[in-house]
C-alpha cells in the first residue's frame, strides 16, 4: 500500500512536488485553504488534470481525513509557521518539510543556494547565466522554477534561490555553494522578530546544513560576524580591499572592487564600466557570480563575456525605454524601503521623480527618506501607505511630494515634471493595486510604453 504524503497549497511548488511524489508511488493529497473560486487562475486551470493523476484536493479549508495519518507534508513557502495548519500537525508529529528540502533528498545535483533581503533574483539568475557557458544550470527555487521539476534532468548544477521561509522548512538541505547577498529587516511579522528571520537564512551556512563554501558580504556587519561561525568564507566587496579581510580565519578568497575594475584575489575580471547592470548593489550581484564561476572552474574571459551578455531580470531596476530625454526604469520588486534604498542610491547628480508607495510593511522608514534627501527630486504616492509615508517624508526634511490616486496618474504626472529619470520603486507589497509586484511592474511597463 503506498504511503500518504500530504501538500499543503495548491501553489506552483505545491503542484510541483505534489506531480513528483506521484510518480514515486505516494499517494498524495493537497489541502488548500483557499475556496476554488479565490485561486489564481493557472492553479484553478491544473486541478482536473492533478486529479486524473489521482491526486486528491480539497480547498475551502484543511480536513482531519487529508491531515491525518501522512508520512510527512510539503509546505508551500507562504505559509507561516504559526498558522493553524501547522500547529495541527504538529501535534500529530507529522514532519513538515519544505519543496526545497524534498528536491534536495531525491537529487544527487549539486545545489547553489542564493539567500538575502534582497539581490537574491539578480544574483540567481546571473549565476545561472555565467555558468551556462560551461555547464547545465538553470535557475529553480524561489525564483519560480519549483526544483522538483528539474531533479529528474540531468543538470550539473541547481542554481537555487531560497527565501528565508524555503531556508526555515530545511534540515537535511546542504548546498555545494551558499551565498547570503545582505541582510536587512523584512518579513518580521512572518517569522515573529528580527533574530527569526535572521536564524532561518543562516540555518544553510550552519552544521549540520553548512556548504562547501560560504559567500558572504563583506559591508554587512552582521554577516561579518556571522563569517567566524562558517567555514572556507569567501567575501565580497570587503570596504578596504588592499587590507586584510574583517575576519582573516577560515576566510579562503576575496571578491572585490579596486579602482575602477571587479578583482577575484589579485586577477582582473571586469572593468566597471563594462558591467551592464546599473548601481553598486549590482556590482555586489556580479562579485557573488564572479566567486561562483571561479569555484566552478571557469576561465576569467569567459566569466566576463557571460556578465557582459547578461540583462537584468523583470521588474528589477529594469531600464523600460528612453522618451523625450527622460528614462524609465522598473523597480517593482523592491517590496521594502531596504531594497529602495539599493534603487534610489544608484542615481547621483540627476532630476529622478519617485513613484512610492502601496501595502505598507510598516518597517521603519527614516533611512529611505535619508536617501531620497540625497537623490530624488519628486515623490509620487500612491497606495494604501500614502499617509505614513508622507508623515514620515515631512519629518525627514523632504517636501516635494505629490499624491495620485492610480498608477497612470503617477507616471502622467511625473512626465510632466520632465526629469531625467522616472523610477518606480514601491518600497510597499503591491496587494492593495495589484495581483502581485510583477503585475505592479507589468501595468508600470505597459503604460509607459503606450506613450
Amino acid at each position: 500500500m503506498s504511503e500518504k504524503v500530504l501538500i499543503l497549497g495548491l501553489s506552483k511548488s505545491g503542484i510541483s512536488a505534489a506531480k513528483f511524489l506521484v510518480k514515486k508511488d505516494y499517494d498524495v493529497y493537497i489541502t488548500e485553504s483557499k475556496k476554488v473560486e479565490d485561486l489564481r487562475e493557472e492553479y484553478k486551470n491544473q486541478i482536473d488534470a492533478l486529479k486524473n493523476l489521482g491526486i486528491k484536493i480539497e480547498c475551502g479549508g484543511h480536513s482531519d481525513e487529508f491531515i491525518s495519518n501522512s508520512k510527512f507534508a510539503v509546505t508551500s513557502p507562504g505559509i507561516p509557521p504559526k498558522s493553524e495548519i501547522f500547529r495541527r500537525l504538529n501535534e500529530k508529529n507529522i514532519k513538515i518539510i519544505s519543496e526545497i528540502e524534498l528536491a534536495y533528498l531525491n537529487t544527487d545535483i549539486p545545489f547553489i543556494a542564493i539567500t538575502g533581503t534582497n539581490g537574491k533574483t539578480t544574483t540567481t539568475a546571473l549565476v545561472s547565466h555565467i555558468l551556462s557557458k560551461d555547464f547545465s544550470a538553470p535557475v529553480c527555487g524561489n525564483i519560480g522554477v519549483p526544483p522538483t521539476s528539474l531533479i529528474d534532468e540531468k543538470h550539473d548544477f541547481l542554481v537555487c534561490e531560497i527565501s528565508s521561509f524555503q531556508a526555515q522548512m530545511t534540515e537535511k538541505f546542504k548546498a555545494k555553494y551558499a551565498c547570503w547577498t545582505n541582510f536587512t529587516p523584512d518579513h518580521i511579522d512572518w517569522h515573529g522578530g528580527l533574530e527569526n528571520y535572521f536564524n532561518a537564512k543562516a540555518k544553510i551556512f550552519l552544521p549540520p546544513q553548512e556548504p562547501e563554501f560560504a559567500i558572504l558580504n563583506a559591508r554587512d556587519e552582521k554577516l561579518v560576524e556571522f563569517s567566524k561561525k562558517c567555514k572556507n568564507v569567501i567575501f565580497f566587496d570587503n570596504i578596504t580591499p588592499s587590507q586584510p579581510s574583517p575576519s582573516r580565519e577560515g576566510v579562503v578568497s576575496e571578491c572585490n572592487i579596486k579602482g575602477d575594475s571587479i578583482y577575484y584575489n589579485d586577477e582582473e575580471i571586469i572593468k566597471l564600466k563594462e558591467c551592464p547592470l546599473v548601481g553598486h548593489h549590482n556590482y555586489q550581484n556580479i562579485m557573488c557570480g564572479i566567486i561562483i564561476a571561479k569555484l566552478a572552474g571557469m576561465k576569467n574571459e569567459d566569466i566576463k563575456e557571460r556578465i557582459m551578455s547578461f540583462k537584468a531580470p523583470e521588474h528589477r531596476l529594469e531600464k523600460v525605454r528612453e522618451m523625450n530625454g527622460i528614462t524609465f526604469y522598473n523597480d517593482s520588486k523592491a517590496t521594502n524601503p531596504e531594497a529602495s534604498i539599493v534603487a534610489i542610491d544608484s542615481f547621483n547628480n540627476q532630476n529622478v521623480a519617485l513613484i512610492l508607495g502601496g501595502r505598507d510593511k510598516n518597517t521603519d522608514l527614516t533611512e529611505m527618506c535619508h536617501s531620497i534627501n540625497k537623490h530624488i527630486t519628486t515623490v509620487l504616492l500612491i497606495g494604501e501607505a500614502t499617509e505614513r509615508f508622507e508623515q514620515n517624508l515631512k519629518k525627514n526634511g523632504f517636501s516635494n511630494i505629490i499624491k495620485e490616486h492610480t498608477m497612470e496618474d503617477a507616471i502622467d504626472k511625473a512626465i510632466s515634471l520632465k526629469p531625467d529619470v522616472v523610477l518606480l520603486s514601491p518600497a510597499c507589497a503591491s496587494f492593495d493595486m495589484f495581483n502581485s509586484y510583477e503585475h505592479r511592474g507589468e501595468v508600470f511597463k505597459d503604460y509607459v510604453l503606450s506613450k
